[in-house]
């Protein structure tokens, strides 16, 4: 979600850290800063925009020569886009910076405690709260251990360089859920990256840090300690053997496979801090309306484009199963133009990944125009839905740099399924036992989803082999799973350019089963849910009429065999993530067909990232 850059050794640090940052700019792109130590002193200069605009600052800067310093690419999550937003961001004294990468969970609370304490603080961010604790601790003159100590009050994900003046020849890193590499150069220079591609052009000896460990680097040594007890570890150097194109992708062939396999991470970012694991309670303190507001809505009105609106089709399941209240999905490109009925007793929930989504903000505009109160999903902060919104839930995705989106989805997903259960609590309309076993279930699901991943894509890249010719493709599912079966089909579509549709798979009959024949693949989504026996008749209507079915169901599954020619199984979970889990191998068939066509699959024809014109 950011980038962070690091060296100490014998050549000039600034043009390392500004073409390591160049190499990380796809992490986060809306301010960038840089750090160095020059006569004793800390010199700091930070950017808003692209890396670009650091440059020409720097350009101007005549006192550059130094071995030492701190760069930072950033992806807005808490505060604006802007120059006092960027990072590093330093103590009171000016002599302590910090880079970061993550979130602090808890860094409200530590504000607030910092600023009774007579710190000032000059940011938005959760960051600048690590710089002032770690500035209670320097007292000793030791920066190893002042970093430790601050960082016991610390919950969330971190990946953190810190320089302080009082030891200007030492750097301090540390790792927790973020990634964080070193890597070791000839003549004794050393550098710390939140990824591989920006040491490549310095080394290709590195060293990965895991979760908990801090390491410190000094000219021509280095040294990794865990961050509770302080021991030393022993850790390996490995030798990479990417190109610069291959190490931007850390080793996948595709941005997109890469945030396909990014997902679990992603998921964790978006309720992380949000979902509490005992009670499954949700805290949705952005979310700008308090609860006699929310208790006083009638209706929920989603808006969204393509992808976006598949997971709003989704969100329309859980919110009126569960909450209780009517709710309405809107392609965003024909919401204007109809009749709306929309007051203050209305929520409008506009969905973008980009926050700049033309036709979606449009429709946003006109429901604030007529009253209603609008609460946007978005993955982008400062973007300018998000602006505009009454509130605001973040998805936390992180960049998502291939056009056809996916980890942004099931983010989306995840943030809805969030607002349910927020909505269910604050509205009386869910049972304290439903709300802790869905929780509990989201909990579980990043890990449950990589652990599944490797085996996904190796399915998938099987059973594609059979299908790389097809002209045409349906995709069938029921209930929550029918706009699954939508996505799954526009995934293909964009990026294959093979023509897919998909159905609620009642409708089969209605006219598209006149279509099977042995030229027309039909996949199904067939989970152990409340529709799952129906889905399967429908399925086996395909059958009678010699149809070629995939069929993606759960492990264990006696039925999957019998009737299809390929199976895709996807572990047991609670019915209402399904959806989430069940996209997965859909996004990896279409990766791998498109592939083995060989498409362009992270820019299909066409298509862009963020449509900001209607």
């Amino acid at each position: 979600m950011c980038g962070i850059v690091g060296y100490i050794g014998q050549r000039h640090v600034v043009p390392i850290l500004l073409e390591g940052l160049k190499r990380l700019e796809y992490r986060g792109y809306d301010s960038a800063g840089v750090v160095y130590v020059h006569g004793g002193k800390l010199q700091k200069y930070r950017a808003a925009g692209k890396l670009g605009k650091l440059e020409e600052l720097l350009e101007t800067v005549r006192d550059r020569d130094s071995h030492i310093g701190l760069g930072h690419t950033r992806w807005a999550t808490h505060g604006a886009p802007s120059e006092l937003n960027a990072h590093p961001h330093c103590d009171c004294s000016g002599d302590l910076v910090v880079v970061h990468n993550g979130i602090i969970e808890n860094y409200h609370t530590l504000r607030e405690e910092l600023q009774g304490r007579g710190h000032v603080f000059c940011s938005e961010t959760d960051t600048e709260v690590l710089a002032h604790l770690i500035e209670e601790h320097l007292g000793g003159g030791d920066l190893v251990k002042a970093v430790r100590q601050a960082l016991k009050k610390v919950e969330g994900s971190y990946a953190i360089g810190v320089l302080w003046a009082g030891q200007p020849d030492r750097l301090v890193a540390v790792r927790n859920q973020s990634p964080l590499v070193l890597g070791i150069a000839e003549g004794g220079g050393c550098l710390m990256a939140s990824d591989i591609p920006a040491l490549l052009p310095y080394t290709n000896q590195v060293v990965f840090l895991e979760d908990r460990e801090l390491a410190v680097l000094k000219q021509g040594e280095w040294q990794v300690m865990g961050l509770g007890n302080g021991r030393k570890v022993v850790k390996e150097i490995k030798t990479i053997e990417w190109n610069a194109a291959m190490a931007e992708k850390a080793g996948y062939r595709h941005f997109m496979l890469k945030e396909i396999f990014e997902q679990p991470q992603a998921i964790l970012n978006t309720f992380r801090g949000r979902l509490d694991p005992e009670t499954g309670k949700v805290q949705l303190p952005e979310i700008g309306l308090n609860a006699v507001e929310l208790k006083k809505i009638s209706r929920i009105s989603l808006v969204a484009c393509g992808t976006s609106w598949h997971a709003a089709l989704v969100a329309k399941y859980w919110l009126e199963k569960w909450v209780g209240i009517p709710v309405e999905v809107d392609i965003a490109s024909e919401f204007r133009y109809r009749r709306l009925l929309l007051d203050e007793t209305v929520m409008v929930v506009p969905i973008s990944q980009s926050g700049e989504t033309a036709d979606t903000l449009a429709g946003l505009r006109l429901a604030k125009k007529m009253g209603a109160k609008v609460i946007a999903i978005c993955n982008v902060l400062g973007s300018t839905i998000t602006r505009e919104a009454h509130g605001t839930i973040y998805t936390h995705a992180g960049p998502e740099i291939g056009v056809a989106s996916t980890k942004a989805f099931t983010c989306q997903l995840t943030a809805l399924l969030l607002l349910t259960l927020f909505l269910g609590e604050v509205r009386k309309t869910m049972s304290a036992k439903n709300r802790k076993a869905i929780g509990h279930a989201l909990l579980e699901l990043p890990a449950l989803m990589e652990q599944e991943l490797p085996r996904l894509q190796e399915e998938t890249a099987r059973i594609a082999e059979a299908f790389t010719h097809s002209r045409d493709f349906l995709y069938l599912g029921r209930g929550s799973n029918f706009p699954i079966a939508l996505e799954g089909a526009l995934k293909l579509k964009e990026i294959s350019y093979i023509h897919a549709e998909g159905y609620a798979a009642g409708e089969l009959k209605h006219g598209p089963i006149a279509l099977i024949d042995r030229d027309m693949p039909v996949l199904a989504l067939a989970p152990k849910d409340s529709v799952y026996e129906k889905v399967i008749s429908n399925v086996e209507e395909v059958k009678a009429r010699n149809g070629r079915i995939i069929l993606v169901a759960n492990a264990g599954d006696k039925n999957c065999r019998r009737i299809a020619e390929q199976v895709i199984t996807v572990p047991l979970c609670h019915e209402e993530l399904n959806p989430i889990l069940f996209v997965v191998p859909l996004q990896l068939l279409a990766y791998e067909i498109a592939n083995l066509r060989g498409c362009d699959v992270d820019q299909p024809r066409n298509l862009a990232k963020s449509v900001t014109v209607e």
